[in-house]
Formats: C-alpha cells, sequence, structure tokens
C-alpha cells in the first residue's frame, strides 16, 4: 500500500511539473505582461525579457537599450521566447528584450479591422508601457526592431513610418511585399480583397516605403535564406534600397522559411544593433 502511494505521489508531482512547464514556458528573467490598447480598447500579451545585470544592486540606477523581436503569421508572443534562449541573448548584449503578440496583424493599422491596429500598438502603446514601466533609454537610437516573416514586414513597416521611435530595424525572411502574396496568410482580413484594393496592398507594402526613407536616418539590418518563400522580393527591396542610395547591411545564406535559419538569423541582429547602440 505505501509503495502505491509513493508511486501515486510521484506520478502526480510529475504531472503537476509537466502542467507548470508547459503553463507559461517563457525565459525566467521574464515578465508575462497584458497591455491595454486604447486603440484596439484590449488588451495585448507581451514578455519582456531582461538581462541579469537589470537586477544587479550595483546598476540599479542603470538603463538599457531595448530590441522589439516579432514573431511570423500564425505565431504568438510566446514563439522568440519558446525557441530562442533570450535570457542568454538579453544577458550578453545587455539589452531589453520586447516579444508583443501580433496576432495575424501584419503589423498594420488596419483599415477593415478596428480590432487589429498594430501600427499604433507597436509604435506607441507598447513602447510608452515599456518605457514607463522599465529602466529604458528614451530615445530612439537605444531602440530597434526587427522580426521574421510577418514579423521582418512589421518591423521595416513600423521603423520605416516611426523614425523618431525606432532607431535601427531589420528583418529576417521579412514579406516585404505582400502584393505579390494576394491569397496568403490572412493579408486578406487587414486590406480587403487584393482585386479591387490593390492600391491599399500596396501602400501597406514594406517595399513601397523606400522612397520615404533618407539614408542613415537609421541603421538597416536584411536577411534572407536562398530557398526561402520570400527570397525574390528581399532581394527586390534589397535592389530599391541601392537605387534610392539608401545604406543598409543585405545577407544572403543558405536557408529556408524555419526557426533553423532564424535562429541563427538573430545572432547577427542582436550584433549589428549592439554596435548601432553603442555608436556615437
Amino acid at each position: 500500500m505505501n509503495r502505491i502511494f509513493l508511486i501515486a505521489l510521484l506520478l502526480l508531482g510529475f504531472s503537476c511539473f509537466a502542467f507548470a512547464q508547459s503553463a507559461d514556458d517563457v525565459p525566467p528573467q521574464a515578465d508575462t505582461v497584458k497591455i491595454h490598447s486604447a486603440k484596439m480598447n484590449r488588451p495585448i500579451t507581451t514578455v519582456v525579457i531582461m538581462p541579469e545585470q537589470y537586477f544587479d544592486p550595483d546598476l540599479q540606477e542603470e538603463q538599457f537599450p531595448v530590441v522589439y523581436l516579432l514573431h511570423g503569421a500564425s505565431g504568438s508572443y510566446r514563439d522568440w521566447p519558446t525557441k530562442a534562449n533570450l535570457d542568454a541573448v538579453a544577458t550578453d548584449y545587455g539589452l531589453i528584450i520586447v516579444c508583443p503578440d501580433g496576432q495575424d496583424s501584419w503589423y498594420v493599422d488596419s483599415p477593415v479591422d478596428p480590432r487589429m491596429q498594430y501600427e499604433t500598438f507597436i509604435s506607441r502603446e507598447l513602447v510608452e508601457y515599456i518605457d514607463s514601466h522599465y529602466r529604458t533609454f528614451d530615445e530612439p537610437r537605444f531602440r530597434a526592431i526587427t522580426g521574421l516573416s510577418m514579423g521582418g514586414h512589421g518591423a521595416l513597416w513600423n521603423a520605416w513610418r516611426h523614425p523618431d521611435v525606432f532607431g535601427a530595424c531589420g528583418a529576417m525572411s521579412g514579406g516585404v511585399d505582400i502584393t505579390q502574396f494576394p491569397d496568403r496568410w490572412q493579408i486578406d482580413k487587414r486590406l480587403g480583397k487584393y482585386a479591387g484594393n490593390e492600391t491599399r496592398w500596396r501602400e501597406h507594402s514594406v517595399v513601397s516605403l523606400v522612397p520615404t526613407l533618407k539614408n542613415k536616418q537609421q541603421q538597416i539590418i536584411i536577411d534572407d535564406g536562398v530557398d526561402d518563400v520570400f527570397y525574390k522580393v528581399n532581394c527586390q527591396l534589397h535592389d530599391a534600397l541601392l537605387e534610392r542610395h539608401i545604406d543598409h547591411d543585405f545577407t544572403i545564406r543558405p536557408g529556408n522559411h524555419s526557426w533553423s535559419y532564424w535562429l541563427n538569423s538573430l545572432d547577427y541582429h542582436m550584433l549589428f544593433f549592439s554596435k548601432a547602440f553603442a555608436a556615437e
């Protein structure tokens, strides 16, 4: 009887442990917060990862730069924190990483769905919350934004439309020209069907913003894998930036649309941003 009772306890303990691990699964140096969006009239779940230095008693007056890290379509705020060791990344580079839940918004203010006003959330409401609740530098040159796939589009979209907010930006396998994918990834739910709304789709594509850019206004890093679905549109964006003489880092590497590629890419982006933060 005692043996059976002991086995039952061990099994119960294991199941509780497994549930506790899977219930959140975010890094221990992280806050999971619900940030109210006045524009959307609802809370948006966001993970904020702090470096070990943030908790050092000798550094309680220290401020930290911030990297906003966006997930892709069909993803969530949990993607980056559970796939990458963001604790170590934040500590290695001495910065705060913010992972908001972007749903399938494409990180724009949808003209057809009032519950998907993500440009306002990312570029104003989220940044204001982070700066008011954490020890950050309240300056564009200490803010960067990047992401994968849909998040790459969202990062460049928000950065290029708000250079007064983000001083550096990037995209990994970014869907930077949505007009070439009219039937994919629920974009039509944010902008309406492509047929009949071609101008709206063009105006909400990252590539359309290139003529508005000023050289050296922001630090820009873009990369993609040669077997990626967005390889062609990223090369086209690169050519458009070259034509406008906009300085940027552009890298093509072996790889496809996968986490193995993005986890490798993250290292390059963080190194790029850390140098941007340290620049005079």
